[in-house]
């Protein structure tokens, strides 16, 4: 568990199967203790959470990745939350669906974007710092420093993926979080701009 910026801790379970890290978020924002796309805790990650606790919502960005919200939001008995475009397609039970341009607790607003994999697909931005923007699979962090895309075979149409992310370009943020892969804590924009305008 590794504290990443302030108020926001991270945690990681290897996937053998992709090869990568899959991220977990734990955020104090406000008043507000939130859970991000939670994978697997790690026991130190989870005697952390639970000593500065109590966790009031999970987010989950896209219906894959779900990960392990349904036990948390069990163990914490909190709200869970997931996009409304991919609430059908998923094996939970969210006490809420988001849309696009919402503003959550905690100030966190959704950002959905169009033609990725999954039709809920959403960016998480928070207005702390310089900026944090939070990505489910909109973005891979690999290699370190840098993201990519996921697979072309995952998209309906890679190209129109591409196009739907450049709406991540007009958010200011210093900070890129990503649920796959490395995070990429300062100078965050760059990169993404560079993958846009390839």
């Amino acid at each position: 568990m590794k504290q990443i910026l302030p108020g926001m801790w991270q945690w990681s379970w290897f996937s053998e199967e992709k090869q990568l890290d899959f991220n977990g978020l734990f955020l104090m924002v406000g008043e507000h203790k939130v859970l991000v796309d939670p994978p697997p805790m790690t026991p130190e990650a989870g005697t952390f959470i639970r000593r500065n606790g109590p966790v009031d919502y999970i987010i989950v960005t896209n219906r894959d990745h779900t990960r392990e919200a349904a036990t948390y939001q069990a163990e914490f008995k909190c709200h869970l939350y997931v996009p409304d475009a991919d609430a059908s397609q998923m094996d939970v039970n969210p006490t809420k669906t988001y849309k696009d341009g919402e503003l959550l607790p905690g100030g966190i607003w959704v950002i959905q974007l169009k033609d990725q994999k999954s039709p809920g697909e959403s960016a998480l931005f928070i207005q702390q710092g310089r900026g944090v923007l939070i990505v489910g699979d909109a973005l891979i962090g690999k290699p370190p420093g840098s993201v990519g895309m996921l697979p072309a075979e995952k998209y309906a149409d890679a190209g129109k993926a591409k196009e739907g992310l450049r709406r991540l370009l007009k958010y200011n943020f210093e900070s890129l979080l990503v649920g796959d892969g490395t995070s990429i804590l300062a100078g965050a924009k760059q990169p993404v701009e560079q993958l846009l305008q390839a």
